[in-house]
């Protein structure tokens, strides 16, 4: 067809057009908020390179779980910042760690969202990587037994799914085998099995306390040039007994959740991460953009490559945009 039989603007006309052959569509259904707890109550510490975003003791946290609840977000996701870390990562596992605090005072006072935690070691060590060093290496096996021990102690905590971020070969599958043993076989894993070694982490690091002591983790996050290894890692990660795969950046890598949408034969979703989101903030505080219509066009962005699930940091804004 070509003009001036076909003319593409008389669908773009009408505003009630617009909306009715919409292709995508963005919804509070599709969204994530993450949360940073903190020991102590009444505890309320401003992030200051993620405007909007607190470290939150449990008690606040629980009102924010509600805030979340009241405006429609299905779920929240939980990472926790103890007030001791050590080389084994001891408090991640501990009965009465942080998030397992959290997760049972948000399901005792908002019992109807759903509670996700991180699974991760790297905020609870004191040199700061994912897994176990020995000899200034990261052990990936000898991390196994202690990923698996946080899972566990989340879903007695009472968390409604659990999800291992710290990029370890075979943590699904231990994590997963497990949660079967002990019980917990309901329990879904949400894997953030495409997890790059990206420069977009700055914020969040600086949130959960979490960065390096030394190093780096390029040992362990994937490579920001590759494709064909998000492949290998998602299908390791859905045969082991992943129930969602995650693509972490999102906004730099659509292409890598495109291509999982059309290879895996599972929920998709995209963590849109913190330096996303503090790009577009400083941009809005500069006046360079208009800073709702940029973050609805950005997660817009990740639904429309396949994304089923965004974890965004945008949660609370977008919500309230979508509801008008």
């Amino acid at each position: 067809m070509l003009f001036p039989d076909f003319r593409a603007r008389r669908l773009r006309e009408k505003k009630n057009f617009r909306r009715m052959i919409r292709e995508t569509k963005l919804s509070v259904d599709d969204l994530i908020l993450p949360l940073f707890a903190v020991e102590g109550r009444k505890v309320k510490n401003p992030i200051k390179s993620m405007p909007g975003h607190f470290q939150l003791s449990c008690d606040l946290i629980a009102k924010k779980a509600r805030e979340a609840w009241e405006i429609g977000i299905p779920a929240i996701i939980l990472f926790g910042i103890p007030d001791k870390k050590d080389p084994l990562a001891t408090k991640a596992y501990a009965k009465d760690g942080i998030v397992q605090k959290a997760v049972k005072e948000i399901k005792q006072k908002v019992p109807e969202i759903e509670v996700i935690t991180d699974v991760c070691l790297c905020g609870y060590t004191d040199h700061g990587h994912c897994g176990v060093v020995d000899k200034g290496r990261i052990d990936n096996d000898a991390s196994l037994d202690l990923l698996a021990r946080t899972a566990l102690s989340h879903a007695n905590a009472g968390a409604d799914m659990v999800a291992p971020s710290d990029m370890m070969d075979g943590r699904v599958g231990e994590i997963r085998q497990t949660l079967d043993e002990e019980g917990f076989s309901n329990i879904p894993i949400m894997s953030y099995a495409v997890k790059y070694s990206s420069a977009l982490y700055g914020p969040f690091r600086q949130a959960a306390e979490s960065a390096p002591q030394f190093g780096d983790r390029k040992t362990y996050q994937m490579d920001p040039a590759n494709s064909l290894e998000a492949i290998r890692e998602a299908t390791m990660d859905v045969e082991e007994g992943a129930d969602i795969i995650m693509v972490k950046p999102a906004l730099s890598y659509l292409d890598i959740i495109y291509r999982l949408k059309e290879e895996i034969d599972l929920p998709i979703a995209a963590y849109n991460v913190s330096g996303e989101f503090s790009m577009i903030k400083a941009c809005e505080k500069m006046g360079w953009i208009d800073g709702k219509a940029v973050m609805i066009e950005t997660l817009l962005s990740m639904k429309r490559a396949g994304a089923d699930i965004i974890l965004t940091y945008f949660a609370m804004e977008a919500a309230r945009e979508l509801n008008k």
